[in-house]
């Protein structure tokens, strides 16, 4: 039985998909993203109808408006689109859901865009690494104390994005800084 081939806009998304699948299954790990605006492809692959999202950067949120998802709050949508960290950024951050010990789903998914292979060095413990993983973020160190004040299962999913790289951290993935 053969399937009919996906369109040029379905086989980004599935790629955007199994990219962040992946990111997520191997904490610390760089995968790559298909080519195209990385974080409205993001978008693209995880937004629908049944979904929230919130961003603060207003040429983004009109492409992610196109899925037909919601654009609520940062303390009440489910995912939450940061092309960069600065202080106003931190403060949404900041409100963003972690979900509960009975329901740690409820948690938003951060996807911030961001430096990778400088700046502060991660250690990285939990399922999906074998013993250690080290990856290397320039973000905001704010972002690291926020993340920390939910432990699991309560937390964010976050993906780190810098050009078509991304990186996952799991809320079950516990971080070490060991330099700023």
């Amino acid at each position: 039985m053969t399937h009919p081939a996906f369109t040029p806009a379905e086989a980004r998304q599935r790629d955007t998909f199994l990219a962040l699948m992946w990111a997520l299954s191997y904490p610390g790990r760089t995968a790559t993203l298909p080519a195209g605006d990385a974080l409205a492809g993001i978008g693209e692959a995880l937004l629908d109808l049944e979904t929230t999202y919130y961003t603060p950067d207003a040429a983004l949120a009109a492409l992610l408006a196109r899925s037909g998802a919601r654009r609520l709050p940062p303390d009440r949508a489910a995912y939450h689109f940061y092309p960069q960290v600065d202080a106003a950024a931190l403060a949404d951050i900041a409100l963003a859901a972690v979900g509960s010990m009975l329901y740690p789903d409820d948690a938003a998914t951060l996807i911030i865009g961001c430096r990778l292979h400088s700046g502060a060095a991660l250690r990285l413990t939990g399922p999906g690494i074998p013993g250690e993983q080290r990856c290397q973020v320039a973000a905001a160190p704010e972002l690291w104390s926020l993340r920390a004040r939910s432990p699991f299962p309560t937390g964010w999913d976050v993906f780190l994005v810098d050009g078509l790289q991304v990186v996952g951290l799991p809320r079950s993935t516990r971080l070490h800084v060991d330099a700023l």
